[in-house]
């Protein structure tokens, strides 16, 4: 017997109607903590999903939430490093990591959307491998880091994020630790804040 879907009320903008349920279900998918992981490949200048799939030299998003902080994570010693989530192509919750050079130019972003009251989640952001040598060692060592330009994102779209940024809880559980010196962050959901005296509880950090 099919099931009988009656019109949604006060539906959401990032909500849909499931067709065979009839239920009011987000468009977007995140398991929480989990975010499909993007990376960027320093050495070889490309970004790859989950370190398997390619998918060019350059990373097109509109950040979701974000923090930029020091830490020792994914055994590659003490780093500065910008942790980025977004919503993808396919419509899932996504988090990307710089780190090194690549974080100032991420800052470069920031400081003249504050001045002009915006921030990242504001804009959709284009990163681009950019070729490096390092000439003091010999063979000279080739890497690559992000270079950052971006446009103001769709009205209409940038709203729909940041509610739906309300509602949800951004962290990936893989690069937390209770010990990170956390420069800047917004809407990152962090289990070790200040505040939570040693217990299960999260809060959320709105540096």
């Amino acid at each position: 017997m099919p099931i009988e879907i009656h019109a949604a009320t006060g539906i959401k903008a990032w909500e849909r109607v499931h067709p065979l349920t009839g239920e009011v279900v987000s468009k977007y998918k995140y398991l929480e903590g989990h975010p499909r992981q993007y990376r960027f490949d320093a050495k070889e200048g490309v970004f790859n999903i989950n370190g398997v799939t390619k998918i060019g030299q350059t990373l097109t998003f509109q950040p979701l939430a974000w923090r930029i902080f020091t830490d020792n994570i994914l055994k590659m010693g003490t780093k500065n490093w910008a942790e980025i989530f977004f919503i993808d192509a396919q419509d899932c919750v996504s988090a990307v990591l710089f780190h090194g050079y690549s974080v100032d130019n991420i800052f470069r972003l920031i400081e003249p959307l504050y001045y002009d009251d915006m921030t990242l989640a504001d804009v959709v952001i284009t990163a681009t491998a950019e070729k490096k040598e390092n000439t003091k060692i010999q063979p000279k060592g080739i890497y690559h880091i992000a270079r950052f330009s971006y446009e103001f994102g769709n009205t209409e779209r940038t709203q729909e994020l940041k509610a739906y940024a309300e509602t949800r809880k951004f962290f990936r559980q893989e690069t937390l630790t209770d010990v990170a010196d956390v420069r800047t962050a917004f809407n990152f959901f962090n289990p070790f804040a200040e505040g939570n005296n040693g217990d299960s509880e999260t809060a959320l950090l709105t540096q």
